[in-house]
């Protein structure tokens, strides 16, 4: 679907959203896409998506002028507010990144413009921590001067199906003719369609809750996994045969970390909380998400000690650190916990992964990512992460890795055929 708008586009933040979104619209014309990152520009205008949801034909295909200079906002009158929105350390929303990209906005903001932010906040962050930092950067007045619209991003890191263009997305303004603004720019390059929500907060608080429901069922796995564990059944055997029923969900036990499903409740927990409520079911779901690395690396111990080996000194390997198979993306990642935990027990332990960055892993968790001509023999190994490298060479890599052939695997994502699991490996299966 082409929609015709008379509107000049920005996108601020180009990351893992807000990239796409860029080359999307610079597909139907000139767009400014504005990164605070000098590096990040230099790689793109090389035609370099280090994130890899673009590729260089794409970059290439697109009419975007990379920049890191505020002033070329002054080009455009839609802008569009991609950046992170992480937690803290102590899991509380950071705004810090959102606000500002706010005042960038803000100083460089002209009557008649159009800000839509995409992303993630707990409801009413939009109009009461971004619109007042919008009107007292630019002197305007907004729904006067200007006008504010909240557009969810639904970016699926790694997904090659479910794409901006392939799904349905949600617009929200301030005011009825900037809606019809906002759903005629996203139209031009969704051909989902859009679905206009009826206020800014309600398609805040869809955005939050999408993510909390995917949470919410991923920690009912993994509390099946724990029980069933001690019963001695396998979880995806269990699950297997429960889905043959025809309204059964298809969710699996897992780690969950990422920028989206590990990091989303808290804004709509924190929110609550503000106003006088405790949630209690969300809140648990995240203890039992929260808390599977530490029963990973658990495991590992006892199949380590019923095997006779001594656990401190012992060698683990991990194989994956990014958050989710097939994407670089290292933030939030839970494989962290279960090398915490390990370490704790005195295992030395030894990462690779081939999709990882390792400055970034060193940067963000003092952690140095191995290739795997440098890993040791090991009595053990944590298959992490699914990523296609390591489903493909399957047993023949991981009996490689091992200390002549023998030892203890752990599969947390169960990309390991049984049926073939090589003699002398012990294998537990989240």
């Amino acid at each position: 679907m082409n929609v015709e708008h008379d509107r000049k586009i920005a996108v601020i933040g180009l990351g893992y959203v807000g990239l796409p979104v860029a080359v999307a619209f610079g597909k139907l014309g000139p767009v400014v896409g504005l990164d605070q990152s000098p590096e990040r520009i230099a790689e793109l205008r090389q035609g370099i998506d280090r994130t890899g949801e673009v590729d260089p034909a794409g970059l290439q295909s697109s009419d975007v002028r990379y920049t890191d200079d505020p002033a070329d906002l002054k080009a455009a009158d839609f802008h569009i507010i991609a950046v992170p929105t992480p937690i803290d350390e102590a899991r509380q929303p950071d705004l810090s990144p959102l606000l500002a990209a706010s005042r960038t906005v803000g100083d460089q903001l002209k009557a008649g413009d159009i800000v839509v932010y995409e992303s993630t906040v707990y409801p009413g962050a939009t109009e009461e921590d971004c619109i007042p930092i919008l009107e007292s950067r630019s002197g305007l007045s907004a729904g006067v001067d200007f006008s504010v619209g909240y557009s969810p991003e639904r970016i699926n890191p790694g997904d090659t199906v479910h794409k901006l263009s392939t799904v349905v997305k949600v617009v929200s303004a301030q005011t009825p003719e900037s809606l019809a603004t906002v759903a005629a720019v996203y139209e031009a390059v969704v051909e989902a369609g859009v679905h206009r929500a009826s206020s800014i907060r309600v398609a805040e608080a869809a955005k939050v809750i999408e993510n909390t429901q995917r949470d919410l069922n991923i920690a009912l796995m993994n509390e099946l996994a724990l029980i069933f564990n001690r019963m001695n059944i396998d979880t995806r055997d269990v699950l297997a045969a429960a889905q043959t029923k025809w309204n059964f969900l298809p969710f699996q036990p897992g780690l969950v970390g990422g920028h989206c499903i590990g990091v989303d409740p808290y804004y709509l927990t924190h929110k609550a909380e503000r106003l006088g409520y405790s949630p209690q079911v969300i809140l648990a779901g995240r203890r039992i998400n929260d808390g599977l690395g530490q029963f990973v690396a658990g495991q590992m111990v006892k199949q380590l000690i019923a095997q006779g080996v001594h656990v401190k000194d012992s060698r683990v390997t991990v194989l994956g650190l990014t958050f989710k198979e097939n994407v670089p993306d290292l933030r939030n990642t839970r494989i962290i916990d279960i090398l915490r935990e390990l370490e704790e027990y005195g295992v030395r332990v030894q990462v690779t992964d081939p999709l990882a960055d390792a400055e970034e892993a060193i940067a963000e968790y003092g952690i140095r990512v191995l290739g795997e001509d440098e890993l040791e023999p090991a009595h053990g190994i944590v298959a992490a992460v699914a990523h296609r490298q390591y489903v493909e060479r399957g047993w023949t890599m991981v009996s490689d890795l091992l200390d002549g052939g023998r030892g203890v695997v752990c599969d947390v994502k169960g990309f390991l055929p049984r049926e073939t699991r090589p003699e002398g490996v012990a294998l537990w299966r989240l």
